[in-house]
């Protein structure tokens, strides 16, 4: 795993630290989150059936678009346009975003590396391809982040409330309604991770 900048987990029940220390490490890893997270906070509440996050994110990049990821060529004699993959993660998102625009019956996969999309309009339909957006990583990590926070929680913390912003995430669970404090508890526990954490 990553090494994180800052991971803290307080708790007033000492043996609670260390059992969700390891339930977030577990979780960080089984997501393959620990690359995308810098610092990252829990503190748990017993008491108040309280549990409060805070996740200061690295750099996890722009959208990818296909000339990101392949090669994409128009060839007007044989009304097609070629895409050669360079980067082969993203294959998956570009077919689904070529099918919804082509339709199935039009693209074809002679090898792992090529596709071809049959087209009347192949220089149109190539310049267009160029730029279309395949991924964007920052939505599927806001995804994956919320549910890493869901498994994180304990059993039962069912009131939830969550804020993905720029490069910060916090999220707040309890058993009871929540509380304004309880998140503004969890801001200030991001602005603690922002200003380097603690030492």
């Amino acid at each position: 795993m990553d090494s994180l900048e800052t991971f803290v987990v307080e708790s007033a029940i000492d043996s609670e630290q260390e059992f969700y220390r390891k339930i977030i490490e577990d979780n960080l890893a089984s997501l393959k989150l620990a690359p995308a997270i810098g610092r990252i906070k829990v503190v748990l509440k017993p008491e108040d059936s309280l549990f409060q996050m805070a996740i200061i994110l690295r750099d996890v990049g722009t959208k990818v678009t296909t000339i990101d990821i392949a090669d994409v060529e128009s060839k007007p004699v044989a009304g097609e346009v070629v895409i050669s993959i360079k980067k082969e993660q993203y294959i998956p998102e570009l077919l689904v975003k070529l099918w919804e625009r082509y339709g199935k019956a039009n693209i074809s996969q002679p090898d792992r590396w090529t596709v071809t999309i049959s087209t009347d309009k192949p220089a149109e339909e190539a310049a267009f391809i160029k730029e279309m957006m395949v991924a964007d990583p920052r939505h599927r990590l806001h995804e994956n982040l919320v549910d890493f926070a869901i498994r994180a929680t304990p059993e039962g913390f069912r009131v939830r409330y969550h804020l993905y912003k720029g490069n910060h995430f916090v999220f707040v669970a309890s058993e009871e309604a929540l509380k304004r404090e309880w998140i503004e508890e969890a801001g200030a526990m991001l602005d603690e991770l922002t200003e380097g954490g603690e030492k």
